[in-house]
């Protein structure tokens, strides 16, 4: 009995890392699990710095094309389409990763708007007191909308 058991553990251990060596994922599958998770943490340690720079590699002439690109490059992941919320995930990573950060934003929410802006004088007669617009002139003025956009709010509300 001891020997039987004793061979059992054996085999068991002995298949053990065999079993194990086959789940180790490699290559663009590996970087598209990492880019998943490094992407949906707001940390970004040392270990990210490949599979950031692989995700962020993926540029077309299009921002469409990108995009789509990019989610096919995560969806290389299997757990990335395990479950509806791990598909929203993805998506939202997809479409808010690089682009949702501040400097993005104020530069795509930018909007101008041309605007008079007049000299105001106060003019007194009989008492009273009378304002008035001088040297008016119309000038551009820039502004940034104060609300993020859909793709934006998806990737940071996600959860």
């Amino acid at each position: 009995m001891k020997k039987s058991l004793g061979l059992l553990i054996a085999a068991l251990l002995g298949a053990a890392p065999a079993t194990y060596a086959d789940d180790v994922l490699t290559g663009d599958t590996r970087l598209a699990c990492e880019a998943i998770l490094c992407l949906s943490s707001g940390d970004r340690p040392s270990e990210c710095a490949s599979s950031i720079r692989r995700y962020f590699s993926i540029r077309h002439k299009k921002l469409g094309d990108t995009i789509k690109a990019r989610r096919n490059f995560l969806k290389m992941c299997p757990s990335s389409s395990e479950s509806a919320e791990m598909s929203g995930l993805v998506d939202a990573i997809a479409n808010g990763a690089g682009r949702c950060d501040a400097q993005e934003l104020n530069r795509m929410m930018r909007y101008s708007r041309f605007e008079k802006v007049c000299e105001q004088k106060n003019k007194y007669r009989f008492g009273r007191q009378y304002t008035f617009d001088e040297n008016c002139q119309t000038v551009k003025k820039f502004y940034v909308r104060p609300d993020k956009p859909e793709y934006c709010k998806a990737y940071y509300d996600h959860g």
